[in-house]
């Protein structure tokens, strides 16, 4: 079976996802995947179709989630380890089945929650994505208050499994996140 492709990863998604805010984080994921894969010189191509598709089962099952996606994509074009690569950013959260161990499931975990901080810092910026600079995200990253919802210990596990700074995965998740800021608002 060939590699999953980010255009059939946004045919496959509105299947079983109808939230505007899924599509986004989507969308921001993705693009923070892409910018990983660059940083690692992996198939950027196949990061961004694999973080797309990465909550396929989260707005059907949040209770569970994780736990529906072979299921969901079991008749897609998406193999064993597309799904295994899905399922490894929920490891430890909502699932111990596949344990992130190649570079792309865990830059999937570490920039997850990630995207959500820096998506929202550049809700509340003027000029949105254009110009974030790390230092200030990490200021952002530091208030437990803003951005609650996004867990800081997920984060930190995830960028010390890869074995990164957290500033450098900032960076990475800034650069791809510019580059596809048309697609987060």
């Amino acid at each position: 079976m060939s590699m999953l492709t980010l255009a059939q990863a946004k045919e496959i998604l509105p299947k079983h996802t109808t939230e505007q805010h899924l599509f986004v984080h989507a969308a921001a994921v993705s693009a923070a995947m892409g910018a990983m894969a660059e940083h690692f010189g992996e198939d950027k191509a196949y990061w961004e179709a694999i973080g797309y598709l990465h909550d396929v089962d989260f707005e059907k099952f949040p209770q569970e989630h994780c736990h529906h996606v072979r299921e969901l994509l079991n008749n897609e074009p998406v193999d064993e380890e597309d799904m295994e690569n899905i399922i490894a950013h929920g490891y430890g959260i909502c699932t111990e089945e596949v344990q992130p161990s190649s570079n792309l499931q865990k830059s999937l975990f570490a920039v997850d929650e990630l995207t959500g901080i820096i998506h929202a810092y550049s809700l509340m910026r003027p000029e949105g994505m254009e110009g974030m600079e790390v230092k200030s995200l990490k200021k952002k990253f530091k208030d437990k208050k803003f951005a609650a919802k996004c867990n800081r210990e997920i984060i930190k596990n995830g960028v010390a499994d890869l074995g990164m700074d957290l500033g450098d995965v900032m960076a990475c998740c800034i650069k791809g996140m510019t580059e596809h800021k048309a697609e987060l608002v």
